[in-house]
């Protein structure tokens, strides 16, 4: 007997209800999209190298899933849509001066190291809006997150909002190093302030950068904190990444978005093409953001197309997470299952042609005559069927409803 093959690591199955789930949760996904006239596109699985290469600013080299193909060119599994949709709108919208909407979803792949126990395989749903610098376009982009989330039943979030240039221009009036920097970044996203204090203490920084710093746990909250950040802020730049936000906010109020919004000043990217606005949407139920984005504005130069960008990314595996642990039901299509026997096969053909017209799911089990109805019944529970029509001899059918327990029985005889 040949040995049964499982998955590798950090990849999975998704089959009947969670599946049903997952794509329901896509489809509301992307009605919110649509509604705010995103169009969809699909890039490849994967790409040339280049396209993912470390100064894009994705994902390290060694976390990519890299591979030749016959004519020896290095290509690579997305780690990250955005920049394929980038390289895409580069070629293929290289002409439009009007802002381009595109929405996606598909799955990424980032080979981590196996100790971290994360799935390496996710699938992504978002939106891309290119060629517009704008607060209207970074307002639109969170209100469309906001309101995505919403739709999937979520009603306890928070959209985490911060400025690349603020973290930024603490780095460069602390004057160190890229490494020291990297470093610093790194104990700051893992709120490890009392790090970030001794780092500086061992660097010649002055007092007033380190006091500065020192205060960033407390950049963190409603739209107050961005008085107290612009007081902090080390440069003009800064000062300005902090007025925009106060800018975003002003128009969120005006989408109803803003009891789901909070600022973060200490946040910076997750990816290095970030370059302005940055955000995170955070709920109960995961240990990671459910949702990640920010703006692109020097991206698709790289690409051949020089215009300013801003997108998102929401991480389906996660959402799906949290509203399972928060004991929100995603609405699912009804599966219904229609049992029967040789005698009885031309009344059901007919019956599940009939729903089927109407946009009924119908599965049709043929079974032996002396089979109960309580194997088909376990069977119909176990892949989440909403209701069984047992089709006995003659001209009855037991109908039951396994949401309720209810059950009825139908003399189609009688009826005629």
């Amino acid at each position: 007997m040949e040995q049964k093959l499982h998955t590798p690591e950090g990849v999975r199955d998704i089959y009947n209800k969670e599946c049903e789930t997952k794509l329901a949760l896509q489809k509301k996904l992307n009605t919110v999209l649509h509604l705010y006239g995103y169009k969809d596109i699909q890039t490849p699985t994967f790409e040339y190298y280049d396209v993912f290469r470390e100064e894009i600013g994705s994902t390290s080299t060694q976390e990519l899933y890299k591979f030749f193909d016959r004519e020896g060119n290095i290509l690579a599994l997305r780690p990250d849509i955005t920049p394929s949709i980038a390289r895409a709108a580069a070629t293929l919208f290289e002409n439009e001066d009007f802002p381009i909407r595109l929405c996606y979803a598909g799955n990424t792949f980032i080979n981590h190291s196996s100790y971290q126990g994360r799935l390496k395989e996710n699938t992504q749903l978002g939106a891309e809006l290119i060629g517009l610098d704008s607060i209207e376009a970074d307002a639109e982009m969170i209100a469309m997150v906001v309101d995505g989330l919403k739709k999937t039943g979520l009603n306890e979030f928070q959209v985490s909002i911060g400025h690349v240039d603020f973290i930024q221009g603490l780095m460069n009036a602390a004057d160190l190093q890229e490494d020291e920097s990297r470093e610093v970044r790194t104990l700051i996203t893992n709120r490890n302030f009392f790090g970030v204090e001794e780092l500086l203490d061992s660097k010649n920084v002055k007092e007033s950068v380190k006091e500065a710093f020192s205060i960033l746990p407390e950049l963190a909250g409603g739209p107050e904190v961005l008085e107290e950040a612009l007081k902090a802020a080390p440069d003009l730049n800064a000062r300005l990444g902090v007025t925009r936000l106060q800018q975003i906010y002003r128009l969120l109020t005006l989408y109803g978005a803003e009891d789901h919004v909070t600022f973060d000043l200490s946040m910076s990217g997750s990816y290095g093409y970030y370059t302005g606005v940055i955000f995170r949407a955070y709920t109960y139920g995961t240990g990671d953001a459910v949702v990640r984005g920010g703006r692109y504005d020097h991206l698709l130069a790289k690409f051949g197309k020089d215009t300013p960008s801003i997108g998102f990314a929401i991480i389906l595996d996660e959402l799906m997470s949290a509203l399972n642990r928060q004991k929100i039901t995603v609405e699912t299509v009804h599966q219904n299952l229609i049992v029967y026997t040789e005698a009885t096969e031309k009344r059901a053909v007919s019956l599940a042609c009939s729903f089927r017209a109407k946009g009924r799911n119908i599965e049709l089990i043929k079974r032996e005559r002396e089979e109960e109805r309580e194997v088909f019944e376990n069977y119909a529970r176990r892949t989440g069927a909403s209701a069984l029509l047992y089709l006995r001899d003659g001209e009855k059918i037991e109908m039951v409803n396994l949401k309720t327990g209810e059950e009825k029985l139908v003399d189609l005889e009688k009826q005629d």
